[in-house]
């Protein structure tokens, strides 16, 4: 990340009177040693996990090790294992939902990051149909409950700080990692799956961390910064915004597969934004059109994402 330094200097010559050309030179070096050691200093406590580049591309030292502690264990009616549990991501304590079908072998599992204000309670329907399916998942209560603050994080970025929309995304790449760690699961098949806002989220783990096998956005775009006159704003501005953007990163997925899902009359994110997203992906990908006004996900897609997430988990394999 780039910092413009405005340096106050005292007149020349009437420096120079006082001190002499020697000293300056001398006060100059040590103004640049010590502005030397505060950008090593800035990096080591603000770079040390995340980066951004200068075309807004966010990137982390992905997890090695996933911290967290089973809470509860339960049967479902359909047969299901339900684990309830904590983990630990960055500065923060992520509550989570673990679902297993009954199963003998190790099976796929998808991560799943519910829309803005949904808990992971309010999404197990979805989930118990994914479970159906035979597959394993964990579903997060995100940050905020996925609510997001352009502007403040704008100014925590401006000054060097994790922005919480960055933070969501590593409590996701965190999360895969909790997933991976299970026994029931096969730690080489896992997916992202999102709604809404937790599909921006999963479009950009999904690109940051190659090991995800794919992307499924339910109700969900980009925000189209590619727009944005790079010369008519502030040079962190533009990088911070389109670091946020799942349409900076979706291209790079590729070749994992990208699956999108929108209602032509969504009233809540436009269809016209979902497809100017979706033709921003690379190949392999697919893109489904729902009739109706529905934000999230359908029972009428079932079908659809049964099949979607098959393919995802027998490519490259």
């Amino acid at each position: 990340m780039k910092k413009n330094k405005k340096i106050k200097s005292r007149n020349h010559q009437t420096f120079s009177q006082h001190i002499g050309l020697r000293n300056i030179a001398v006060g100059m070096g040590i103004v640049l040693i010590l502005t030397g050691i505060i950008g090593i200093l800035h990096n080591l406590n603000f770079s040390e996990y995340w980066h951004v580049s200068d075309e807004g591309m966010l990137s982390y030292n992905l997890p090695q090790k996933a911290d967290y502690s089973i809470t509860e264990i339960n049967k479902t009616e359909s047969g299901h294992t339900l684990k309830s549990l904590v983990f630990t991501s960055r500065d923060n304590v992520i509550h989570a939902l673990m679902r297993f079908p009954s199963s003998s072998e190790k099976v796929p599992g998808v991560v799943v990051l519910p829309g803005a204000g949904v808990t992971k309670e309010e999404q197990q329907a979805m989930v118990s149909a994914i479970t159906d399916m035979g597959y394993a998942s964990i579903t997060i209560d995100q940050r905020n409950l996925g609510v997001v603050d352009p502007e403040t994080d704008l100014s925590l970025f401006e000054n060097g700080k994790e922005p919480v929309e960055y933070l969501m995304v590593y409590d996701a790449l965190m999360a895969a990692e909790v997933l991976r760690d299970q026994k029931e699961v096969d730690p080489a098949n896992i997916a992202m799956l999102g709604i809404s806002n937790g599909g921006r989220f999963a479009i950009i783990a999904t690109a940051i961390d190659p090991k995800i096998k794919g992307v499924v956005a339910i109700s969900t775009s980009g925000y189209n910064t590619a727009l944005i006159n790079r010369s008519m704003v502030e040079e962190n501005t533009y990088i911070f915004y389109r670091s946020i953007d799942p349409d900076t990163y979706i291209a790079t997925i590729s070749p994992r597969r990208v699956v999108m899902f929108h209602a032509f009359n969504d009233t809540i994110i436009p269809y016209s934004m979902a497809e100017k997203t979706f033709k921003l992906a690379m190949e392999p990908k697919a893109m489904y059109a729902i009739n109706g006004s529905t934000h999230g996900y359908s029972n009428y897609t079932k079908e659809e994402l049964e099949k979607e997430l098959e393919i995802i988990f027998e490519q490259m394999n």
